[in-house]
């Protein structure tokens, strides 16, 4: 795509490749690697990798061992090899292990053939939380806490691990500047409202989740609909579009 980028007075127009931050550019990189996946990677690869999918960037799979050891060492490196031969692009491959970090999930293979989960967080998380001094509504903390609690306690499968999580999760927000007596009470029933979700989700998998719910009924009403200010001193947007 040839974006143009402006930098003071300068404008320049990029002729090669794909600008970082565009909306169509996840697209274009999951269309674009498509084609090296299935003409190369699994129809070569494919008595080997028993589990193949990717996120864009991220990939997983389950690799398959040969009895020799000599012989699966040459056919993984092989593997990587093929896995940079598409246009330049450069992967990171780890090497193959029984417990993986996936987006942010890490994933543990059990011996009765089940697969543990646990949150992942990378350490350089900075966890920029909004902080209670900002301009948002003040419900803003109900929904970061609901939301993330409900993610947490979703994504872990063991209670021990959730209940770290979330104290971990609090205590950020207490740096942030939020006072605990607020904070318990809104986790208290962040927990209590995620733990009745996740019990009252349909365990079924061949159940449509479309069908849990009939739709809303559209409100065609007249409506009057009230416009205040978050921050009064803040600057308008006509003074802000003539910058």
């Amino acid at each position: 795509m040839n974006s143009i980028v402006k930098f003071g007075d300068t404008c320049l127009r990029q002729i090669s490749r794909t600008s970082m931050g565009i909306a169509p550019a996840p697209t274009w990189a999951t269309i674009f690697y498509a084609l090296h996946k299935h003409c190369i990677l699994l129809s070569k690869w494919k008595s080997c990798l028993l589990f193949y999918k990717r996120f864009i960037d991220d990939t997983i799979g389950i690799w398959l061992p040969h009895p020799n050891h000599d012989i699966d060492s040459a056919l993984w490196s092989a593997l990587c090899r093929d896995l940079q031969l598409w246009h330049g692009l450069e992967w990171t491959v780890s090497p193959c292990t029984n417990e993986c970090n996936f987006m942010d999930l890490t994933l543990t293979p059990t011996t009765a053939g089940t697969i543990e989960t646990n949150l992942f967080e990378k350490n350089q998380n900075l966890y920029l939380y909004i902080p209670p001094g900002s301009a948002h509504p003040k419900a803003m903390i109900n929904g970061l806490i609901f939301g993330n609690t409900l993610r947490i306690i979703r994504l872990c499968s063991h209670d021990d691990n959730a209940t770290c999580h979330l104290s971990n999760f609090k205590t950020r927000l207490i740096v942030k500047g939020y006072s605990q007596e607020l904070l318990d009470l809104i986790f208290v029933n962040a927990i209590t409202h995620a733990k009745a979700f996740v019990s009252n989700s349909n365990p079924n998998p061949n159940h449509d989740s479309r069908n849990r719910c009939n739709p809303p009924v559209q409100d065609t009403s007249p409506k009057v609909f009230l416009h205040l200010k978050i921050h009064a001193a803040a600057w308008s947007s006509d003074y802000v579009g003539c910058g």
